[in-house]
């Protein structure tokens, strides 16, 4: 990961936890709002796993493209029949 990626998983992550702290603070209250923390943590728990997913699926792609580009590299198409690259 590239650091401007880093600083914006850190601020998700940080706004992930402090929506797991209302939830929680919520389920302590005995007002009957636990619905509403369920709500909360299934969110929070379902985005979080949406983008590490997302996120599995284009590093993957990368690597792909990567092998890609070597391989062709190796095979040697932009050689001439002199054996000089163009």
């Amino acid at each position: 990961m590239e650091v401007p990626e880093v600083r914006t998983w850190v601020v998700f992550y940080l706004l992930s936890f402090v929506v797991l702290l209302v939830a929680t603070f919520i389920t302590t209250q005995n007002d009957g709002q636990r619905w509403i923390s369920l709500m909360l943590i299934i969110i929070v728990v379902g985005v979080n796993l949406f983008l590490l997913l997302s996120e599995l699926k284009r590093y993957q792609a990368r690597k792909a493209f990567m092998r890609r580009m070597s391989k062709f590299d190796e095979t040697g198409a932009g050689a001439d029949s002199s054996g000089r690259r163009w």
